[in-house]
This record gives structure tokens, sequence and C-alpha cells, in this order.
């Protein structure tokens, strides 16, 4: 592998990874249309052995930096989330369920159940998928599939949009959301309505003791401070509200839209696309379908790559060391812009260009590798 491949294929992981376009598909298709060296990167990606295979090694440590980077964007997250969990964990072993006491603690109970289903399948048969579907025909053919699942996922959505528009006032939901974050948009409301933010709602469970910036009703936040973390104080306000409509899901939901990551194993499914259509269908808006999309795949794409880590001091991977360290930099870097691309993109933007690259994509390189 030279330089050359491996800051090319360290880039298009750490965009592809994140975009939901499928970066499997396209550490498989992009080396097959350049062919020559490149093409045998795709023949080892498909090796039985995945020790013999330095391309494998390598991709493996595309993985650690791409979870590094989900994990930095979202350091400020990531920590309430773990106190959430160890907070309720004591709770949850006495009572003998799931006890969620604030969004925090849901949301970490959410996450682990919706890593559960990905994490059983791929453990058992991330080996077979790879040598069967690792391929250049079939990655194109399911990069295609992932297009139409984009394009479904749209049309669902707005079929119920429309829907819900045409229903009389009278038949609207009005159900009052499980957990609030804090906020003045979410305070506003409850007083409108004669609550108390420190009411128990309906799900059972308190508010979290979080006061964000004025935000004004369906627009972002006024403040563009940077905080401690070193991101806009609207971010933090966004992601606090965005983690408050996330866990008006229910645990059967957020089950269900990590088992949907299992097709992500086939080279051609991209797991942010495929997770973000299952948060659609269960009824979250694209920014927060795409926040707990990211959030459910970093402990996924973080333990595919740690439990992998031996193979790149394997003999396969021993000439390849200074490229590994140009692809995890290179990888990093492109992984946090694309997420902060992707976070502010979904709060007023859709799945549809993403739909029309892969089924044109798709399309080309089926006809391409089917000669």
């Amino acid at each position: 592998m030279s330089y050359l491949q491996a800051f090319v294929i360290a880039l298009i992981q750490g965009v592809t990874e994140l975009f939901p376009v499928s970066s499997l598909g396209h550490s498989v298709l992009v080396p097959a249309w350049f062919g020559g060296s490149w093409q045998a990167m795709v023949t080892q990606s498909s090796e039985q052995s995945s020790g013999s295979s330095f391309y494998l090694s390598y991709i493996v440590a595309l993985h650690c930096a791409t979870a590094l980077a989900l994990m930095w964007f979202f350091r400020a997250d990531w920590v309430r989330i773990i106190r959430g969990f160890f907070r309720s964990l004591p709770r949850c072993l006495r009572e003998r369920r799931l006890a969620a006491h604030d969004t925090d603690e849901r949301l970490a109970w959410m996450i682990v159940l919706g890593t559960i289903p990905v994490g059983i399948v791929g453990v058992a048969l991330e080996h077979t998928f790879r040598t069967l579907f690792a391929k250049p025909f079939a990655a194109a053919t399911l990069l295609f599939v992932n297009g139409l699942i984009l394009a479904v996922a749209e049309l669902l959505r707005r079929s119920r949009i429309r829907r819900d528009a045409q229903r009389p006032a009278a038949q609207a939901p009005t159900a009052v959301p499980a957990v609030l974050a804090g906020g003045a948009a979410a305070a506003a409301g409850l007083a409108a309505s004669g609550r108390t933010p420190g009411a128990v709602a309906s799900g059972g469970y308190r508010t979290a003791a979080a006061t964000v910036s004025s935000r004004p009703p369906g627009g972002r936040p006024h403040s563009h401070r940077k905080t401690s973390s070193g991101r806009d104080r609207s971010d933090i306000d966004s992601a606090l509200q965005s983690d408050v409509r996330i866990a008006r899901l229910s645990y059967l939901d957020s089950l269900i839209v990590g088992t949907f990551q299992v097709a992500a194993l086939l080279a051609g499914i991209s797991r942010s696309g495929i997770a973000m259509a299952g948060g659609l269908w269960r009824g979250l808006n694209h920014e927060d379908a795409a926040r707990f999309a990211f959030l459910l795949a970093t402990p996924v794409i973080l333990a595919a790559g740690v439990l992998k880590i031996p193979e790149l001091f394997s003999p396969a991977a021993a000439h390849i060391h200074g490229q590994v360290v140009l692809g995890v930099v290179v990888t990093a870097v492109s992984a946090y812009l694309s997420v902060r691309f992707l976070v502010r993109w979904f709060q007023t933007r859709t799945l549809t260009p993403f739909a029309i690259y892969c089924l044109v994509v798709g399309a080309a390189s089926v006809v391409r590798f089917a000669l």
C-alpha cells in the first residue's frame, strides 16, 4: 500500500463512515474502480483470514480513528450519558428494571439496548458477511439498495407529515414529553400548558437540571458563545433539546433502531443511513435521527476497531505502520469535520441528496462490475 493509497482510503473512510453512503461499500468500490494495484486490496478484503490482509488491518485502524473523532465531538454529551448510566445502574439492579429518572439516564440505556443486536450479530457473522459480500458487484448492488432505503424513509416521513397535517386538531397527539433536559423552549411549552418543569411527566421520570440559553420557537438558540468544551453554546442547547425528543422513544423503539444497524455489516449499506431511516420510521425528525444514529454508532465502531487492534501487529501489517499513522490522522480529521457538517445539515435538510448519490453511483457500479 502506497502513501497515496493510504491517504485516499483514509479520506474516504473519514467521510463515508458518517455520511449515509456506506464506508465499507466505498472501501470496496473505490479501489475496484481504480483497478491495478488498488484492485488487489479489494481481493484481500474478502480473504478467509483477516489476519493475513494488510488492507483489513488498515481499515481497522481507520475505524478506531473514526470512533475517537466521534467521541471527541460529542465528548460533553458522552460525559452526561455515561454519568447517567452509572447513576441509574444501582437503581436498575435493585429494582430489576430499567428505572431512568432523567434524560441522560434514559438515553444511556437506549444506547445500550440499541448496541446489543449489532454487537451479537457482528461477533457471530462479521466474517461470513465480509467473505461473501465484500466484492465489487455485491457492494455496488447493496449501495443501490441503500439509496432505495434512504429514499423510502423520506417518502414515508413525508407521508406521515401530510397525514398529521390533515388530522383534525382534536385528534392530534397531546402527550407530554416524557423527559425534559431543560431549556427555555421546553420550559415555555410547559408554562403555556400550566405545568412546571419539575413535575413528573407521563413517562415517570423527572427533568434533568440544566439551563440553556433562550431559543425562539422553531429556531436556533441565540447564543453562540464558546463553552469550555470548545463547542458553541447553541450546539450544546440543540443537543440537550434533541436528547429530550429522542428520549420520548420507547426502549423497544431504541432496540428496533439499533437492530437496523445489523444491515450495515453488509458492504454497501450505511450504518448511519440505516439507523437514521429507522429513527425517521419511529417518529424522529432528521436532526434527532442523525444524532441518535451517531451516538449509537460510536460504541459499535470503537468496539469493532478495538477487538481487531491485534491485527495491526500481525505479519501482514508489518510494512504499513507509516501508512497507518497517516491514515489515522487523515481519518480522524475528516471524520470530525464530517460530523460537524452533518449535525448542522440535518437541522434543516434531508436524506434525499444522499439517496440520489447512492442510486446513481450504485447503478453505475453495478453496470461496471457486471461486465
